[in-house]
């Protein structure tokens, strides 16, 4: 071996490499030093030693080469790192292959034995990213050599395309994700896959599930939001394994994308990103978990959960809360309880039925039947008393559950049928409710009938009187007619016929949407001169009347700032009402911030001069423009930015002006987004500039922390967002919400500062928040000492629904601005 050794030496002496290795190739003893580098034959993966954000200890990893930022698909010596940059990578004289540092101190190895006699060792990097080791005969030129060990049988928390986990009775693979950003240890989170009747892939939460995707039926998994049971899902599937005693989740990649993978991240998540080589920048495909119903048996044994109802948990029909108290607290977790015992077994009395709970997530731990079809499995669950419900499914075939049904979500779209049971009397009371709805709705066409012909006359009289309004606020709109009050004019505005932004949007074509809320849509659009837009097309069951949105107008055309988003123009025309904004091409705020990826992006000192812009844009509508605007909606989704990243507030459709001197007001009809809303506002109705104040301390600790406060949810104290900054406060530990992303020492006391700014802003007393003006010169350090904040309002967990908007008085329509925007 040492003679080997000698020629594999004096081979590298007669062909040096560079100092860095861009061969696919190396055999030596010194197969790699920091910082060379091994790129593979394509050029598209790069094998050497990094240093993570935010840390100086060196690791040998696999990443993609000439794309930015980086992701780190591989890491050998992930819990046991080098402090410096004398790593090494080797071949012993035992012929195991090695990281060592300075000190020769091994801190990776494979374990492997020694080579044969007349065999040399070498690694070669794969054009799919793969680290294979192998042995050469040397002296047989023809010898492609014998793969003795290979990275994708060893993934840490990213799996490439081709990549595999396996599930058998030897071998249980996981992939282990970071324990942070900028550790790359093992952390708390593993994903692998179960080993029930059905592969399904679930993570772990150390040895507690926090997520599972459901059966998988051949094509798909069942429980993956939105999924399609008949679907062809090409880049994830389960095959058998080799040995044919257990099974593989294969990712075969996204088609025709240059780079894709599936990240596991340290926060629980698993993403599908992949590389868009237009934009030079990564996407994500898809990600789990991503709202609260995701997390495993959120609603406890016998509850569903529904992201898009407040509370979200609710009982099974035929179930009841096991602790009443505790469900009406938010805390669902114990589940519930039958209503009325099942029949089955007892003579004489009727027989169980089935309910129907249409696309759901099918409950955890099911049991399997084999069964020719659907009816055959209702009567095999139907004649067992221990069978509590059961799910058909063709890939699939008879599913049932004998135990208590876990981890039931209720989707608008996908899943598949699941039929509970449940005693006959409980099915009859449903059967009733049925006859008696029938029954009212004969006797209420009669009605319609004759009311039908009253109704014309009636709509054909006011449709003339609405038009005639309508024609009028147009001309008032247009025109600048309001003479009651010369300030309130609205600038001149281009009016826009309706077919021009029908063709600028493509008849508002669903690849134009930017994003969506309870006021409409919005679309991207672009004239025929190529000037991009924005259009928002308000929907007619927003709420907002021809009033309104002659109000909305007026209030955007007399504000005229570089952080307050720019009107173009509207359009009026039958019941259609739009408005023209000036196109950001780099969307929300929220685009950047709650996104693995782009969040990179916003470094510390480009996110506080977000955070100054939005400040300055407060003061403006607060303090210095001719109309003195309470915005009422502030938070990320309504923060545009800019080519350079400067932020617009945006959606004034909650906005109030205030006369001259007038510094509060209060209405009954509260409208805006749980988790943003001032105590005083959201309870009583009260609002003023510091309720504008108390939203922008909201947002600014999202903007420190890139957590999300409406979805946050700190479960040992029912903590939001606010209220887990203020426990840490107060236990000194502030830092610790700060995101990794932007974690430097060089801006840890300006990061502080602003920390505390945020919880001054937050207080639950109106008069203890800074007015916008001071919030600035807070930021700017033009004051020195700031005041030691006391308890914010709204720290405790509400149950209402995630990010979702509100009102207290109904007015028949929804008042929930946009939220919801997604990049193309």
């Amino acid at each position: 071996m040492l003679w080997t050794y000698i020629l594999l030496i004096y081979s590298c002496t007669c062909f040096p490499f560079p100092k860095g290795i861009f061969a696919a190739n190396v055999s030596t003893v010194q197969l790699l030093k920091d910082p060379e580098t091994l790129v593979s034959e394509n050029g598209n993966y790069k094998l050497g030693f990094f240093s993570p954000p935010n840390s100086k200890n060196r690791y040998l990893g696999i990443w993609y080469n000439n794309v930015s930022p980086t992701y780190y698909v591989w890491v050998a010596n992930r819990n046991n790192p080098l402090t410096d940059s004398s790593g090494v990578l080797i071949v012993s004289e035992e012929g195991d292959v090695q990281v060592t540092n300075g000190n020769k101190d091994v801190l990776w190895s494979l374990n492997l034995t020694r080579a044969a006699q007349n065999t040399t060792r070498s690694i070669k990097l794969l054009n799919s990213g793969d680290l294979n080791v192998l042995d050469h005969e040397i002296h047989d030129s023809s010898d492609n050599g014998t793969v003795l060990w290979r990275s994708f049988d060893y993934p840490t928390d990213s799996l490439l395309p081709n990549m595999k986990i396996a599930m058998n009775e030897i071998d249980l693979q996981r992939l282990y994700a970071w324990k942070s950003a900028s550790d790359p240890s093992v952390g708390r989170y593993s994903l692998g896959l179960d080993s029930s009747n059905h592969p399904q892939m679930v993570i772990w939460d150390g040895n507690r599930r926090h997520y599972r995707s459901g059966p998988w039926n051949g094509n798909v998994f069942l429980g993956m939001r939105y999924a399609d049971p008949t679907a062809d899902y090409a880049d994830t599937y389960i095959q058998k394994d080799d040995t044919g005693d257990g099974v593989k989740l294969v990712y075969t990649g996204a088609t025709n994308l240059t780079f894709s993978h599936y990240a596991f991240n340290y926060n629980g998540s698993l993403s599908e990103v992949c590389w868009d080589s237009g934009s030079k920048s990564w996407t994500t495909l898809y990600q789990d978990p991503i709202d609260e119903c995701d997390f495993y048996g959120k609603c406890g044994a016998f509850g569903a959960c529904n992201s898009g109802r407040a509370p979200i948990c609710r009982c099974l029909k035929g179930f009841v809360p096991k602790n009443a108290g505790e469900w009406s607290r938010g805390n669902w977790t114990s589940g519930c309880v039958r209503n009325t015992p099942l029949q089955c077994g007892i003579k004489g009395r009727d027989q169980d039925g089935f309910l129907l709970l249409g696309t759901v997530k099918l409950p955890d731990l099911e049991e399997w039947l084999s069964v020719l079809n659907q009816n055959d499995c209702r009567n095999q669950c139907l004649q067992n008393c221990s069978c509590l419900a059961y799910a058909y499914d063709a890939g699939a075939g008879c599913m049932y559950w004998s135990k208590e049904l876990i981890d039931i979500q209720e989707f608008t779209s996908g899943g598949i049928n699941l039929y509970l049971r449940l005693a006959s009397s409980e099915l009859r009371n449903k059967k009733r409710k049925k006859e008696i709805i029938i029954a009212t709705s004969v006797i209420l066409g009669t009605s319609l009938i004759t009311l039908f012909i009253v109704f014309l006359w009636l709509w054909s009289s006011r449709r003339k009187e609405k038009e005639a309004k309508r024609k009028h606020i147009l001309e008032t709109i247009k025109y600048n007619n309001d003479k009651t009050d010369p300030k309130t004019k609205c600038e001149e505005l281009p009016f826009f016929e309706f077919g021009i932004l029908v063709d600028a949007t493509l008849n508002f074509n669903i690849s134009n949407k930017l994003g969506q809320g309870g006021f409409g849509q919005v679309y991207k659009g672009k004239f025929k001169d190529g000037q991009e837009i924005a259009v928002k097309r308000l929907s007619a069951a927003s709420g907002q009347g021809l009033e309104e949105f002659r109000n909305e107008v007026i209030v955007i055309s007399r504000l005229q700032h570089m952080n307050l988003v720019k009107l173009i123009g509207f359009c009026v025309e039958g019941e259609e009402k739009l408005l023209v904004y000036e196109y950001m091409p780099n969307k929300s705020l929220s685009a950047f911030l709650f996104d693995p990826t782009k969040r990179e992006i916003l470094d510390w000192r480009k996110r506080l001069l977000i955070i100054e812009g939005i400040c300055r844009g407060l003061i403006y509508l607060h303090r210095d423009s001719r109309l003195r605007i309470i915005h009422r909606d502030l938070k990320a989704s309504n923060i545009l930015l800019d080519e350079e990243l400067n932020p617009k507030i945006s959606d004034f459709g909650m906005a109030r002006i205030f006369k001259h001197g007038q510094d509060r007001d209060e209405t009954r009809r509260v409208v805006g987004t749980y988790g943003y809303m001032a105590p005083e506002y959201a309870m009583e109705g009260h609002f003023s500039e510091k309720s504008d104040v108390y939203s922008f301390g909201v947002l600014l600790l999202e903007i420190v922390s890139g957590r999300r406060n409406s979805s946050f949810w700190f479960e040992e104290e029912s903590l939001t967002l606010v209220g887990y900054v203020w426990k840490l406060w107060i236990e000194g530990e502030a830092l610790s919400i700060i995101d990794p992303t932007i974690s430097d020492p060089n801006y840890t006391e300006e990061i502080k500062r602003s920390i505390q700014v945020g919880l001054l802003c937050v207080q639950e007393g109106v008069k203890e928040r800074p007015s916008t003006s001071t919030v600035m010169s807070m930021l700017s350090s033009d004051i020195d000492s700031l005041p030691r904040p006391k308890q914010p309002g709204f720290y405790r967990r509400l149950n209402v629904t995630d990010d979702g908007s509100s009102q207290h008085q109904s007015s028949g329509g929804n008042n929930m601005s946009i939220t919801a925007l997604s990049a193309r």
